[in-house]
């Protein structure tokens, strides 16, 4: 597929935020680690070193996290792994309510994003309104749906 993708949004400052709070996580893993197991010498730098390389790979994922789109289809970069379809395999772009039950609670989680797929499936995207990009920025989380909603009626009304 492409090599063009664009995410048609820039990410917002919770991204920083959690990346913060996973570094202190695993200091503090590294710490009750070293402590737990009287760690010292060699002991000590590889947990020191394999933690801290875990928090590199998890950072550069969470910075690249996101919807991304280019003209031949749509990318969705998960905290794990990604997944790219063609405009032609989607069927629709919708918002979807999302809630939570909690016993006889309902709890309102928010819009998120939607692709429906040819083969009746869903797909669910990484942009969710009250998440880490958009929690303050509810009309960037509207126009990025909308402009996702474009893109795909634009694919779907060129037939080449």
């Amino acid at each position: 597929m492409a090599d063009n993708w664009v995410r048609p949004y820039e990410p917002g400052p919770g991204r920083w935020l959690v990346i913060a709070w996973e570094a202190f996580a695993l200091a503090m893993l590294t710490w009750a680690t070293i402590r737990q197991f009287d760690l010292m010498g060699h002991g000590l730098r590889v947990v020191a070193c394999l933690l801290a390389a875990v928090w590199v790979v998890g950072a550069w994922r969470i910075l690249q996290l996101g919807v991304y789109v280019s003209p031949e289809g749509v990318l969705v970069r998960g905290l794990v792994r990604s997944r790219a379809m063609r405009w032609r395999e989607i069927a629709g772009v919708r918002l979807h309510r999302s809630t939570h039950r909690l016993g006889p609670f309902e709890i309102e989680n928010g819009n998120t994003v939607l692709l429906e797929r040819v083969d009746g499936a869903t797909v669910n995207t990484e942009l969710w309104e009250k998440g880490m990009d958009f929690h303050t920025r509810p009309k960037v989380f509207r126009a990025v749906y909308q402009e996702i909603r474009k893109r795909h009626q634009t694919a779907a009304a060129d037939p080449a």
